[in-house]
């Protein structure tokens, strides 16, 4: 009755609309004192600091600078240049040179918002200059925004080691194939639909380009893609470990935007920090307080008292790990995406290791899920992102043109579900 009590009380503060933090801090804070008594309560001190205090968790901060400090810079839209020059052509190729340059810069900047803002200010009113439907244009870059959270380095995977203690590399390299399928899934969705309804995006827009425009286009962006190279290629082989690698693409980002494209100042330098700051303390103290609250549910077992019940079913394992991503799914819709992770974890991750899944697979299909969540209502913060760039589309106009992308998602989230050696197999060869 107890837990079930604190389990309610922290839903209904959530539907209430406080703070998450002090959702999961204090409801942990109680329901430890309830159990055990005022002794007992050092337990969540420890939890805090001992998770806060953690060398991986250096990472979070610094990879939130870089990405702020590539979202300050140009740099989305000499993405978006690369990919008109070279996709124009295709059916549809400003749609999906918004996808490229939305991957692409996913792997310089984790958070999902800052490519949704960085692309979509510049593209979607480009296509909608062009012709393109709405249909295309805002759904295109809404969903592909997403792809920053899955291809690394990424702020969720952060998150997730930092609670069940899986190695960070592995989760960074694991998120390389799932990006790069749904990136071409996306990209092929656009194609084909285009080809279909070729009023969707009209043909020969855009598409005079020389060689040589194409080639100065790639000129303007080396320097990005040597720092993805520094950054990941680093983890991958081994000579540094992703907080350090945190460090090199931080000092990286700062370079190209001070010598590269100039635009570095004092002032803006202040509120960069500023920002990054404020981003990283915040998502830093929800995951101390999710570790208050997941010691609490350790202390009356009830992970393992729901991996019992729902083993005791007999249910085939795909059947309860598609269940299992349907209720996130749902969650998403209420709850943003590094909340998700901190409040679900602690409970599904025992039940997935119990149905014999590997929870480093798991950490990658979460996050594959954690990608629709931030582009449904009413908390899709993409959605909200994009209104704010191009004000002359509505809400409910980016709401439609994202549900046959969302579908898209979803497609790759069962594949990367019923088959999980095809997300495991990169990570595998990361010693």
């Amino acid at each position: 009755m107890l837990t079930l009590m604190v389990i309610l009380l922290l839903l209904i503060l959530i539907a209430l609309g406080v703070d998450i933090f002090i959702s999961l801090g204090f409801t942990g804070v109680l329901g430890i004192l309830l159990f055990r008594g005022p002794d007992a309560l050092t337990l969540a001190a420890t939890a805090f600091f001992g998770q806060e205090t953690t060398f991986e968790l250096i990472a979070l901060p610094l990879f939130v600078l870089m990405g702020n400090i590539l979202a300050r810079s140009p740099i989305g839209s000499d993405l978006y240049t690369m990919g008109t020059r070279w996709l124009s052509w295709l059916p549809g190729g400003l749609a999906i040179a918004s996808i490229g340059a939305s991957t692409v810069f996913g792997a310089v900047s984790g958070v999902s918002v800052a490519g949704v803002a960085a692309i979509g200010s510049m593209a979607v009113p480009e296509m909608l200059k062009r012709g393109y439907s709405s249909k295309i244009a805002a759904g295109s870059v809404v969903t592909a925004g997403a792809l920053a959270m899955l291809i690394p380095p990424s702020v969720p995977f952060i998150i997730y080691s930092a609670i069940t203690g899986e190695s960070i590399a592995k989760l960074f390299i694991g998120g390389v194939v799932p990006g790069l399928v749904l990136a071409a899934m996306l990209s092929l969705y656009v194609l084909i639909r285009v080809i279909i309804s070729p009023e969707l995006a009209p043909r020969g827009t855009g598409t005079g380009f020389t060689w040589k425009e194409r080639w100065t286009s790639l000129a303007k962006i080396w320097h990005t893609g040597l720092l993805i190279i520094l950054v990941l290629g680093s983890i991958y082989i081994g000579i540094a470990t992703p907080t350090e690698a945190s460090a090199i693409g931080a000092v990286g980002a700062f370079i190209i935007a001070s010598i590269a494209y100039r635009n570095m100042d004092f002032r803006r330098t202040v509120q960069i920090l500023k920002e990054s700051m404020r981003i990283s303390v915040a998502i830093m103290v929800i995951i101390g307080c999710a570790m208050i609250f997941g010691s609490y549910l350790n202390m009356i077992r009830v992970p393992e008292m729901l991996s019992n019940f729902l083993i005791g079913l007999n249910m085939p394992p795909v059947v309860l790990i598609l269940a299992i991503q349907f209720l996130l799914i749902i969650g998403g819709m209420f709850v943003d995406a590094a909340s998700l992770i901190v409040i679900t974890t602690p409970i599904l991750l025992p039940l997935v290791k119990a149905l014999g899944y590997d929870p480093l697979w798991y950490g990658i299909i979460l996050v594959i899920n954690l990608e629709l969540a931030v582009v449904t209502p009413p908390v899709g913060l993409n959605l909200y992102t994009l209104k704010s760039c191009v004000p002359s589309l509505s809400l409910e106009e980016i709401i439609r043109s994202s549900i046959p992308f969302l579908l898209i998602e979803l497609l790759c989230l069962i594949i990367f579900t019923l088959y999980p050696p095809l997300a495991l197999w990169l990570p595998s060869m990361v010693k």
